[in-house]
């Protein structure tokens, strides 16, 4: 049977080291045991902790049999990890900012319950980040149920950084908001396999936003603003990644790694009342609109 899982608490979760993974989840253990169980197998990047914050219904993730042993597999290996409830919810990027306010590493990665990261993935993301020094880099999730499904009229929108990204304000009226094409369905999976890049290699590439899996530089994020615009925004609302990231963007530059290790469960949404799209309410205040 099971045993009472420890949670852990903030006070000892928040210390200064490399990286923290945030993970907001909501009545999906299957897909946290899942996307924990990825986690548990990366290598490279020793110590990283790990921030949970359940909105469940009823029973937390984290509590459910599966889940509990990942974080017990985590901890084995070396991974603190903070297991904790935020409620009552008061919208997406509020539960982003708790996780945020959780941590005090150099770098943080904000991912989805429903992702799974293949071996080496953090590794390269964290090697990405210091070598390029902009706000963000990140993996665009491939949704493998569309793996014969090749879009060639989106590669185009692929365009590679030469040399260190550099600050970029990008909005819906832009041709640079196109870019976000290229990460629909398995996209980027096949511009990848049309690279060939050899064993080990990596790309940085252009970007207007990217979901799922993304790897901020904390102290850029938190200058940028973070996700303190939730008490802007009303509870039902969704795209506060993309207005976080659209900030960093402006001030700290980011891009796009490929290949990227990330694959989205395709699990139905837990998030159905998005009346109101944040990044439009940050953008009309930006420009005093």
């Amino acid at each position: 049977m099971n045993r009472p899982l420890d949670t852990g608490t903030h006070a000892d979760f928040r210390a200064e080291r490399l990286l923290d993974v945030l993970i907001p989840t909501r009545d999906r253990p299957a897909e946290l045991a899942v996307t924990l169980s990825g986690l548990a197998a990366q290598e490279g990047v020793p110590g990283f902790g790990v921030a949970v914050s359940d909105q469940s219904d009823h029973e937390p993730g984290y509590a459910h049999p599966a889940a509990a042993t990942m974080v017990r597999a985590l901890r084995h290996r070396g991974h603190p990890v903070l297991l904790t409830r935020r409620l009552p919810r008061r919208g997406l990027a509020e539960h982003r900012a708790s996780l945020l306010a959780a941590s005090a590493a150099r770098y943080v990665l904000c991912l989805d319950d429903d992702v799974w990261l293949e071996p080496g993935t953090l590794r390269r993301l964290v090697t990405a980040i210091e070598e390029l020094g902009c706000g963000f880099v990140g993996n665009a999730v491939h949704g493998l149920s569309y793996l014969h499904d090749v879009r060639p009229d989106t590669h185009r929108h692929y365009q590679e950084w030469r040399g260190r990204p550099v600050p970029e304000r990008i909005g819906p009226d832009t041709p640079e908001w196109d870019r976000a094409q290229i990460h629909s369905a398995a996209n980027l999976l096949h511009v990848t396999e049309a690279l060939a890049l050899p064993e080990g290699s990596w790309r940085a590439y252009r970007i207007s936003w990217i979901g799922g899996c993304v790897l901020y530089d904390r102290a850029k994020l938190v200058d940028s603003g973070g996700f303190d615009f939730w008490r802007r925004v009303p509870p039902r609302h969704q795209g506060e990644d993309v207005a976080a990231q659209l900030a960093v963007l402006a001030r700290h530059g980011g891009a796009g790694v490929l290949p990227s290790g990330a694959y989205h469960l395709e699990s139905p949404t837990t998030v159905t009342d998005r009346d109101v799209e944040a990044w439009e309410v940050v953008l009309a205040d930006d420009l005093g609109c």
